[in-house]
């Protein structure tokens, strides 16, 4: 019956590239959260009136996060073709994703971390400094701690925004769900491969947003 309804549909060929699409999200979203993490920590350490404040180092993170954060992931994905050959040598395939993804989300979720810092009430920072708290301790025992619901949440939103990015780098022979709608379905006007695709990318960001709300909600202490 599915047969007939999806006669174009190869079963195996789309269940491979379901699975490059999950190992290009869970891989890069780890490396954006890093990253993302490390980029925000500065960015808000750096600012005035906090442990690390350096208005050239700030000015120049932000500058840098703005100006990724500015350029169209598919432009960015181009600009980056040599860098990514030199880095892996081959520009084709899911691995050579990676470069692109992380350096197109990570900026964005700098920037969601930064706004999570930002709000964490000034009385708990003043008291833990007034104990003599280190910055690194500052870090772990307050600044992540506090702002751990809505940094899980902005992980949540980049995840999902790194789906739609993977679909994108299939345009370039990255690999995924992108790449088979694109060679299968929309070039060769095979429309159900087209949109089984989609249907198997909602299914997966709904799967991320549900598991990101269960997570943010515990951690949640309000």
């Amino acid at each position: 019956m599915i047969e007939n309804l999806l006669p174009n549909v190869d079963w195996p060929k789309m269940w491979e590239a379901t699975y490059e699409t999950l190992y290009m999200t869970a891989i890069s979203t780890a490396l954006t959260f890093v990253f993302g993490l490390a980029i925000g920590l500065v960015l808000f350490l750096t600012s005035p009136h906090q442990a690390w404040a350096n208005k050239f180092a700030n000015w120049l993170t932000g500058a840098l996060v703005n100006i990724f954060r500015s350029i169209p992931f598919i432009i960015l994905i181009i600009l980056l073709i040599p860098f990514t050959k030199f880095l892996l040598g081959s520009i084709r395939g899911p691995n050579a994703a990676f470069p692109a993804l992380i350096i197109g989300a990570a900026p964005f979720y700098a920037r969601m971390v930064l706004i999570a810092l930002k709000e964490i009430d000034k009385g708990v920072l003043e008291a833990a400094k007034s104990m003599g708290a280190t910055t690194w301790t500052i870090i772990r025992k307050v600044l992540l701690p506090e702002s751990m619901p809505a940094i899980v949440s902005g992980i949540t939103v980049t995840s999902i925004a790194l789906v739609g990015y993977t679909a994108m780098a299939g345009v370039i022979g990255a690999g995924g769900l992108g790449t088979l709608a694109f060679l299968d379905g929309f070039q060769r006007t095979q429309n159900d491969v087209m949109i089984v695709a989609t249907i198997i990318i909602l299914i997966i960001v709904f799967i991320i947003q549900w598991i990101g709300d269960w997570l943010t909600n515990r951690l949640d202490k309000r």
